[in-house]
């Protein structure tokens, strides 16, 4: 525990005494770490945000304390544990709830919830249903949450914002890379016009923005020793957006029967059991509150958000690899290619989805 560590604790309105602060994870964004307290206190975790990523922490902050306390307020409305089954973030002792320190860095505090298990992936149906279980949860709870929210992230899953940095990205061809990427580039242009007309119905209220977590990968849910839904953590790409990029997103990791960056693209496909598991599990907590469009679009935010990603893979490729990090100099036109296999799987499985979709709603509607 190093003394700096030590002070920057200090500043949170903590219980008990501090025992130990040790790494915690290896996440790609934030530094995170574990603060060990004596007695009875419960331990905590605090992290270091990244202001590359999260250029506004206080909004930030701000976002996670309003959805967490509408979570806890329900909680207790519904018999739960408001200890376990929401996130609780502490404040410093001037009741912000960030500490900037001497370098300009900020860093924040939350209880660290015990007695949990937590999945680095989803490997069976089950779990995929549970993951289901936990977004579509999450999102339930906040569904009368009306408070608008910062947006942390410019344009995330904004496919118009998208195209206008593809666009370019094509014009100043930036590592000269464009000439050899024609076959690339078709993959998307064949597509721009179906994208686009998806966004306009964000843009007109058809389909309406929800409050979502925009991060949805397993082992941002927390479970119980019994395998149930405690409650969803790691809030702090907490959004407006339409509640089908969390569904699709996850149908993404979820479903993919490959690795994002495969370079045998036999191993990539939609799993279209793993699919119909996660969207179970969604469903039997949003089929009720999501309106008629959402659920009629719910199987083609898997084909919207996996486009955007073939998108993005691609842009970074031509702008000279300066957004995703790299294993080697063609790792993002790899992630490109296996990216785009499970677009052309998710494509050629689009009706047997929609048809998962209109099934497993009727169960939870009748």
């Amino acid at each position: 525990m190093t003394a700096k560590l030590q002070q920057i604790a200090s500043t949170f309105a903590l219980d008990g005494k501090i025992l130990s602060i040790k790494p915690l994870g290896d996440g790609f964004i934030n530094d995170t770490f574990i603060i060990r307290t004596e007695g009875d206190a419960p331990d905590y975790i605090l992290q270091r945000k990244n202001q590359i990523v999260f250029p506004d922490v206080p909004a930030m902050m701000d976002n996670i304390d309003r959805v967490t306390a509408h979570i806890r307020k329900r909680v207790i409305a519904d018999g739960g544990d408001p200890t376990r089954e929401v996130m609780t973030i502490i404040p410093t002792h001037d009741g912000k709830f960030y500490h900037i320190d001497e370098d300009g860095e900020y860093w924040a505090v939350c209880v660290f919830i015990d007695d949990t298990i937590a999945y680095n992936a989803a490997d069976s149906e089950e779990l995929a249903r549970m993951g289901g279980v936990g977004i579509g949860k999450f999102q339930a709870q906040l569904a009368d949450f009306n408070e608008p929210l910062a947006e942390v992230i410019k344009g995330f899953h904004n496919i118009k914002h998208r195209f206008v940095q593809w666009d370019e990205a094509l014009a100043q061809d930036l590592a000269g890379r464009k000439a050899s990427l024609a076959k690339e580039i078709e993959w998307i242009e064949s597509r721009r016009e179906e994208m686009l007309a998806f966004w306009t119905k964000v843009e007109s209220g058809e389909i309406p923005l929800r409050v979502t977590h925009n991060d949805t990968k397993i082992n941002n849910i927390l479970f119980d020793k019994e395998g149930k839904v405690l409650c969803v953590i790691d809030l702090d790409t907490v959004m407006s957006a339409p509640a089908l990029n969390d569904f699709g997103d996850a149908i993404r990791t979820y479903a993919n029967t490959g690795a994002e960056d495969a370079e045998d693209l036999s191993t990539v496909s939609l799993s279209l059991p793993m699919f119909a598991a996660y969207a179970d599990g969604y469903l039997s907590q949003r089929a009720t509150t999501l309106t008629k469009s959402e659920l009629d679009h719910l199987a083609f935010s898997a084909r919207y958000i996996t486009f955007e990603q073939v998108l993005r893979f691609l842009m970074d490729y031509i702008n000279g690899d300066t957004y995703y990090k790299i294993k080697s100099p063609l790792h993002n036109l790899e992630r490109t290619h296996a990216q785009y296999a499970l677009l052309q799987s998710i494509e050629a499985q689009y009706e047997a989805m929609c048809e998962v979709i209109k099934t497993t709603t009727a169960k939870y509607l009748a």
